[in-house]
């Protein structure tokens, strides 16, 4: 079980970036997000701009959905927990990087946030890689067996 949380923080540091997922209202809403992780804080974060409506909806409801895609090589996660949005500079001062300056001049912007994501659970898909999943399909279509894909995993975090 070790094995399978290792992993799961293995592919969020390989993709990187996800699709977070939080409702509003009725409707669920997606969004690409660059994450950023603490192990030892069994966390993920995101910087967010305050005049986004992520935290209108997070206060709503807390519980959000990542979705992670390495299409390259066939792996896919998904990550279900609940977030919460903090004014935390110091953080932010820490999670500070090239690609926020596409959106902010520098981490003392005041429109700054932190959204903090708990991770409940997650599951990962491992695929053997894009010319090797097409030669499976190929084969499972002429030969009407069903490929095997690579493995899946349900890990509680």
């Amino acid at each position: 079980m070790a094995h399978d949380e290792e992993r799961v923080w293995e592919l969020v540091e390989k993709i990187g970036i996800c699709m977070l997922i939080s409702r509003d209202g009725t409707d669920l809403r997606a969004r690409p997000m660059a994450a950023y992780f603490d192990r030892d804080a069994h966390s993920l974060y995101f910087l967010t701009d305050a005049e986004s409506h992520k935290e209108e909806e997070i206060a709503q409801d807390p519980h959000v959905a990542l979705a992670f895609a390495d299409t390259s090589d066939q792996n896919y996660l998904s990550i279900s927990g609940t977030a919460e949005v903090s004014n935390d500079r110091e953080r932010i001062r820490q999670l500070w990087s090239t690609p926020a300056k596409a959106w902010w001049d520098d981490p003392d912007d005041p429109s700054i946030r932190i959204l903090k994501i708990t991770p409940k659970d997650a599951q990962y898909w491992e695929g053997p890689g894009t010319v090797v999943s097409y030669i499976k399909m190929a084969a499972a279509a002429v030969s009407s067996a069903r490929p095997v894909m690579g493995e899946n995993r349900k890990v509680n975090l």
